[in-house]
């Protein structure tokens, strides 16, 4: 299947296109950004990021009205008609052009590529940058790079507690084995220095206790083989002549 073709200027993620809804051209729509007001107005023009293969690659979509239904946003599209043409946007998902100056006014609230190029911190340490903000059905994934290692963080408060664009770091915590397996070559190189010089210790030893059994036999056979004691001093003392005055 061929990979979503992302868009290469700078944009903001704002929504998908999840099902077609009714008969006239209508899609349901899930929202990707807290002032739909501002980004769904009528006239608003939408890139697509959709598959190579798909018949909308390369092209936009020009809002004509967002209505809510039953609590659900659903969109109406300039010359999308019918169900047939509304089914084949489903995943679609929609950019709009961003001011890449533009700073949120709202606290602690930032705009996905300016996460990119951030210092990762962890501990009071840099352990790397962010690359990429990936987005996922559960929630975004940080893609961060660590020693030329793209690993995946996910974009939750709990593990990513501080986003600092001033400082241009952000803070990680994440639990226990999340980034552990990370080895860099040197580490990697002097684990496997380690292990071999653990296995040398081992086969040493177990040589040195080969000898020292082989030692052990050898004695035992050393003290069967000797000859016996000479007899009592009484007994060759009574051959003996007498010391008499």
């Amino acid at each position: 299947m061929a990979r979503p073709a992302v868009p290469a200027r700078t944009q903001l993620r704002v929504g998908r296109l999840t099902r077609a809804h009714g008969l006239k051209g209508a899609i349901k729509v899930e929202l990707y950004t807290d002032d739909p007001a501002r980004r769904f107005t009528p006239g608003a023009t939408f890139t697509l990021q959709v598959p190579t293969s798909s018949k909308w690659h390369g092209k936009t979509l020009e809002l004509l009205e967002l209505r809510v239904y039953n609590g659900t946003p659903v969109a109406f599209f300039a010359g999308v008609t019918d169900r047939t043409e509304a089914e084949s946007l489903v995943k679609a998902v929609l950019w709009i052009d961003q001011d890449a100056t533009e700073v949120s006014t709202e606290p602690d609230a930032w705009y996905v590529h300016q996460l990119a190029g951030l210092d990762v911190i962890r501990d009071g340490a840099r352990i790397g940058r962010v690359v990429r903000v990936d987005p996922m059905p559960a929630q975004d994934m940080l893609i961060i790079d660590i020693d030329g290692t793209e690993t995946m963080v996910p974009f939750v408060k709990a593990i990513v507690p501080e986003v600092d664009l001033r400082a241009g770091r952000i803070v990680v915590t994440p639990p226990p084995g999340l980034l552990e397996d990370l080895e860099t070559p040197d580490e990697q190189a002097e684990a496997t220095a380690d292990e071999a010089t653990a296995d040398e210790a081992t086969a040493d030893e177990a040589t040195a206790d080969e000898a020292t059994a082989d030692a052990a036999v050898i004695d035992d056979a050393t003290a069967d083989g000797a000859p016996e004691a000479p007899a009592d001093d009484d007994a060759s003392a009574g051959d003996a002549p007498a010391d008499r005055a």
